[in-house]
């Protein structure tokens, strides 16, 4: 009897250094393009889903969360944390692994980081968003708060919505600058703003992505004109929020699960009553999303797991056939199922 593992046993695993090859090998607007197309049809299937909101370990400093799901065919779930003082320390706000399994015998199929990945499908979901929730013929959108996900949302929109102009604004120059820098030659016309109402001026879209775990007021209801599209994914844990209530009482607004959005979107403001539409409603003709030029639409995204799901999935149909992943030996394989012990034993 062999000690080795066999090919069953094996699983790829997508590496941070593999995805970002992964991801020059096929072009970002693409990859950003092709992920929205898997979460919005996997969207389209919301109904064939387990649901429920992630389970979350708060402390002062931030949040460890499982985001789990599946399809009755495959299981998916993600670690992610979310730590706005790592910044400060040197280290990402946010990190992540993500695993797909075989709900037939349990066996995972794919294991991957999720920090790269995560901030693509956040991108990607927004863009999937506002192509059904913006202004028709959108060319400018404001971003304010320029960290780790302000490139990703603004090349998103630009592949997906067909933005031109993005304005550019946070607390910190220096991450604006940097922002910036890295937008160069990305087809965009990039605007450095020294405000977040001269970043608005003009925009048709609204993104605001800051990381303080506060309740925080971005946006005033004063600053928000008629017939605008907010992309609010800042506000993701309880007691962290960016628009101020007046905002939410104007606005016509969009999230991806309910029960998850109230503890931890921007409606945690808002009675558990107030009215929300689930955009999975919107992507399938369900329900209508932006109606007229002057309504205000909110997408108050917090991020659900069939997005990752959607991501996995996607980038396991990406990695066949290529060494943009690496077997990993992470299930025991004896010869016979019911001897374990003996593998152990052979093992010396």
């Amino acid at each position: 009897m062999n000690n080795f593992p066999s090919d069953k046993a094996l699983v790829p695993f997508v590496s941070v250094e593999n995805m970002m090859k992964l991801v020059h090998h096929i072009g970002i607007e693409t990859v950003l393009t092709d992920l929205a197309s898997y979460i919005e049809a996997d969207f389209k299937r919301w109904a064939l889903f387990d649901k429920t909101p992630r389970v979350a370990s708060h402390s002062e400093e931030g949040v460890i969360e499982l985001m789990p799901t599946s399809d009755g065919e495959v299981y998916g779930f993600k670690y992610v944390n979310g730590h706005p003082k790592n910044t400060k320390e040197g280290l990402q706000t946010v990190t992540a692994f993500g695993l797909l399994a075989n709900v037939g015998n349990g066996y995972p199929v794919l294991l991957s980081e999720m920090t790269m990945l995560t901030a693509l499908r956040t991108a990607a979901t927004s863009a999937m968003a506002a192509k059904y929730l913006a202004p028709k013929g959108s060319t400018t959108m404001a971003m304010i708060g320029n960290g780790a996900q302000s490139e990703f949302q603004s090349i998103a929109m630009k592949a997906i919505c067909g933005i031109t102009t993005v304005k550019l604004y946070d607390i910190d120059p220096q991450a604006t600058q940097k922002a910036a820098k890295n937008l160069t030659n990305m087809g965009l016309t990039v605007v450095q703003c020294s405000s977040a109402e001269e970043s608005m001026e003009g925009a048709q879209i609204i993104t605001t992505c800051t990381a303080d775990k506060q309740n925080a007021t971005i946006l005033t209801d004063n600053m928000v004109g008629s017939g605008v599209h907010i992309n609010a994914i800042g506000g993701d844990c309880p007691g962290k929020t960016e628009l101020h209530a007046d905002i939410l009482h104007r606005s016509d607004i969009f999230v991806e699960y309910p029960e998850q959005t109230r503890i931890e979107g921007e409606i945690q403001q808002l009675s558990d009553d107030h009215p929300v539409t689930e955009l999975w409603q919107v992507i399938t003709g369900a329900t209508q999303g932006r109606t007229s030029d002057k309504q205000i639409t909110l997408f108050d995204s917090v991020g659900f797991a069939i997005e990752d799901f959607s991501a996995l999935r996607y980038v396991r149909d990406q990695i066949k056939g290529t060494d943009f992943s690496i077997p990993l030996d992470m299930l025991a394989d004896p010869d016979d199922p019911r001897d374990l012990f003996g593998m152990l034993q052979r093992a010396k």
